[in-house]
Order: C-alpha cells, then sequence, then structure tokens
C-alpha cells in the first residue's frame, strides 16, 4: 500500500519525519516522499522510501506558481495512485489536499502552527484563510499542534471535532536527545535556535545578548543556529547578523544536521518568539536533553515550561522580560541549572514522545485506509 509524506523541503522531511518514514516501512507500507529535491533527498532515498521532486515557492505569494504547484500534485498523484497523503506544512496542507481529493485519496494533514494567518487583516493572509477553509474541510483528519489552533478552524468550521485532533507538537526522539551536562567552567552559554525570522524574537535576543554582555563579559556566551533566509522581507539578514557577531555579542554557528551537539554545550535554550507556533521543535529537543528552557507566553511555546520549575516564560516582545528571566538563569548555580533541566526532561519524556506522535499517524492510517 502506498503512503505518500509530501512537505515544502526535503530537510523537514529528512530531519523531523525520518522516524515517521521508518515506521511505516517497518509496517509494510511503501512510503513516497514527495517534496522539492535538495541535498537531503537522497538521504530519504537512504532510508528506503522512493523520492518525487516537486517545485514549491516555500515562501513566495505568486498565484500562478502555486497553481502550477496544485497541477503538479494532481499530475504525481494520478500516476502514483497512493493510498493516503500525509501532509506537512502550510502549502503542502492546501495544495496537496485539494489534488488528493479531486482523486478520491484519503488525506492527513497537519498544522503545526497558523503564523498571523487568522490575526492579520493584508490580503495575503485574507487569501490564505480563504484556501484554508476550501481546503480543510476535505481533509480525512487533521491533527494540531495546541488547541488554540484547532479551536481556530472548530471556531470557523473549516473542521470538525471527529476529523481532528490535538497531538503534543510533533514530538521528540527521546533516545537521540538525551541528557547532556554543559561544561561547569563559569560561563553560562545561551543557545537560540530557529530560522532566522524577525517574529522568533531573534532580535530581542541580540539586544539582550548585547546588555548581559556588557554587564558579564567573558562569564556568558550567545549562540544562534538555525538558516539565513535573506530573500525573505520578515528574515533577519546576514548582514545584520554579521554586525553582531563583529560585534562580540553573538555567535552564529549556521546549520546544523545534529543540533543536538551545539546544545549540548549550552545552559540554556532561549525562543523569544511571537509567531504563532504548533510547539517549537527545538524547545522539544533542548527539553529532552535536560536544558532549562526561556520562552514566551505564547500559542505553542507556552506548552514547553512551567514556569521557574523547567524554565521561565517571559512576555513576547519584551525586552526587559527576556532579560530578567535570562539574568535568573546567569544567577543560578551549575547544580540549580542542572536540577531546572532534568525537570525539562521529565516534562519531555511524559508528554511529548516522538513514539506517541507515530503511533497515532499510524492509527490514523490503519483506519482510513482499511
Amino acid at each position: 500500500m502506498k503512503i505518500v509524506i509530501s512537505a515544502n523541503t526535503s530537510w523537514y522531511i529528512y530531519n523531523f519525519r525520518r522516524n515517521t518514514i521508518s515506521t511505516l516501512l517497518e509496517n509494510g507500507y511503501r512510503v513516497i516522499v514527495v517534496a522539492p529535491k535538495d541535498e537531503y533527498s537522497d538521504k530519504i532515498i537512504n532510508l528506503g522510501a522512493y523520492f518525487k521532486d516537486i517545485s514549491i515557492q516555500r515562501d513566495g505569494t505568486n498565484p500562478i506558481k502555486d497553481l502550477f504547484t496544485c497541477i503538479n500534485f494532481y499530475l504525481i498523484y494520478k500516476k502514483l495512485s497512493p493510498s493516503l497523503v500525509l501532509n506537512f506544512t502550510p502549502k503542502n496542507n492546501i495544495y496537496s489536499t485539494i489534488a488528493a481529493k479531486l482523486l478520491r485519496i484519503k488525506v492527513i494533514n497537519n498544522i503545526a502552527g497558523l503564523g498571523t494567518v487568522f490575526v492579520n487583516e493584508t490580503f495575503v493572509s485574507k487569501v490564505t484563510r480563504l484556501l484554508y477553509k476550501i481546503s480543510q474541510p476535505h481533509a480525512d483528519m487533521i491533527f494540531f499542534q495546541n488547541d488554540d489552533d484547532r479551536n481556530i478552524f472548530l471556531e470557523n468550521r473549516i473542521t470538525s471535532k471527529d476529523k481532528s485532533e490535538r497531538l503534543r507538537g510533533s514530538g521528540v526522539d527521546l533516545t537521540r536527545f538525551k541528557i547532556q551536562e554543559a561544561k561547569n567552567d563559569g560561563v553560562t552559554r545561551f543557545l537560540l535556535v530557529a530560522r532566522m525570522l524577525y517574529e522568533k524574537g531573534i532580535t530581542y535576543y541580540a539586544d539582550a545578548a548585547k546588555i548581559l554582555k556588557k554587564e558579564h563579559g567573558d562569564s556568558v556566551e550567545f549562540f544562534l543556529l538555525g538558516f539565513i533566509d535573506d530573500h525573505n522581507p520578515k528574515g533577519i539578514s546576514s548582514n545584520v547578523i554579521d554586525e553582531w557577531v563583529k560585534g562580540g555579542w553573538i555567535i552564529y554557528q549556521g546549520i546544523s544536521d545534529a543540533v543536538e551537539k551545539e546544545m549540548a554545550l549550552v545552559d540554556c535554550v532561549v525562543l523569544p518568539s511571537f509567531y504563532r507556533e504548533g510547539v517549537p521543535k527545538s524547545l522539544l529537543e533542548a527539553g529532552a536533553m535536560g536544558k532549562p528552557i526561556i520562552t514566551t507566553d505564547n500559542v505553542g511555546c507556552r506548552e514547553t515550561v512551567d514556569d521557574y520549575v523547567n524554565g521561565f516564560v517571559c512576555q513576547p516582545r519584551s525586552l526587559e522580560s527576556l532579560l530578567k528571566a535570562m539574568r535568573l538563569i546567569i544567577s543560578m548555580t551549575h547544580d540549580e541549572r542542572l536540577a531546572m533541566g532534568a525537570k525539562s526532561r521529565q516534562k519531555m519524556e511524559e508528554n511529548f514522545d516522538e513514539k506517541v506522535v507515530i503511533s497515532r499517524y499510524m492509527f490514523a492510517i490503519d483506519k482510513l485506509t482499511s
């Protein structure tokens, strides 16, 4: 039985969904990944899946290109004749669903955060809302990463309770991400892992780093890890990040396929996001590695932290609130940070085990294809 997994990059599927692919293969399904070809496509093939390239303008708003994407999905699915399509990322949730349902193929979608679509009143937001309302009622099941997003869909009658379910994020691989203690050398190290987008709170983190570096000198370090998209109008440009690095308050580490190596070295992971997140993967991974977490009282983010237990919750878009939380981490002893990090690991084990998430996918797939 053929199952398609679709997302807007091969990178996303390999880094976030390879255990889903492996589980499907182990259960006798034939897995076909439909995504834009990049340097991770061959790694997907090496897992045992088939791969089909498709062009998707991930952050673009060109309606002609999006129309061709939808047509290409239709042509691919007509040729492949899969039993079910499992979609991740926004444009795949929309255009892959439309194409699949025209061919009467079962569809499961994953809403991993709605961004500003249901908040802003821009033309793009209005069009995107319309596309969700056209496409999502035809999905056979929709998984949400938080109740806020699910409630928006229910209130707008885009889906129903019996065709939707809340998962606790995309889960975290507890065998890959294990507790690793930072060095006890008198230096407090912070890390932010995300795409370099303004709405992820990157500039607030950099501003806090600049202030704290002046206060504490070499006894604090601030790392950034993630993809820079100079073509995205909402992105933090490489020139700006270069200025932070030259100023001496930020250490930029580029991108990584083994984020656990960078996380292992730090005392605390920070994400001051005011983007409408699903549940940020970086925070789940940090928690699984036994790191205290600082994040915002924001949709998706707040689910990862019990305030003053395994980290601190600060206010979105508030430099002072972020500074307060980071100063609390700096003021702690090494053992106090480790104890707080142990609570993070416990929270991930109890609430965010990836195996539980994958088992829900398997249950839904088996039910819809039986």
